[in-house]
């Protein structure tokens, strides 16, 4: 079984722009004009679409990874925009749940929770 999240997007460029930009996602599917993008990163898949049936703003996704300091300090470095932002959404914090997280906003308001399993 594979779950693949699609993620609400107003703007299919600046969605593209932000998730292949700083969160370093690649587009399978960069030649289509269709307001439906297929991303891929770490052969994990994350659907973009600008279509009004598909998911709501504001919607969560939880992406586990081996190394979340790792991985938030190469996004920083790609330009995540920080100002305003605290607690888990300006660095990685262990939660009493058993995992290391960091949140990233996108422009739409949809956030992607990164963690780590720290047990």
């Amino acid at each position: 079984m594979n779950i693949v999240p699609i993620i609400r997007c107003k703007d299919i460029g600046l969605s593209l722009a932000f998730y292949t930009g700083v969160l370093d996602f690649e587009v399978m599917n960069p030649d289509s004009d269709f307001p439906y993008k297929v991303l891929v990163r770490e052969n994990q898949r994350l659907d973009l679409s600008a279509l009004s049936g598909d998911g709501v703003f504001g919607s969560k996704v939880l992406v586990i990874v081996d190394d979340v300091d790792r991985l938030y300090k190469t996004i920083k470095e790609r330009g995540l925009d920080l100002n305003g932002k605290s607690g888990v959404h300006r660095a990685p914090v262990d939660q009493t749940w058993g995992m290391r997280e960091f949140y990233v906003d996108d422009p739409d308001g949809n956030t992607v929770r990164f963690a780590q399993i720290i047990s």
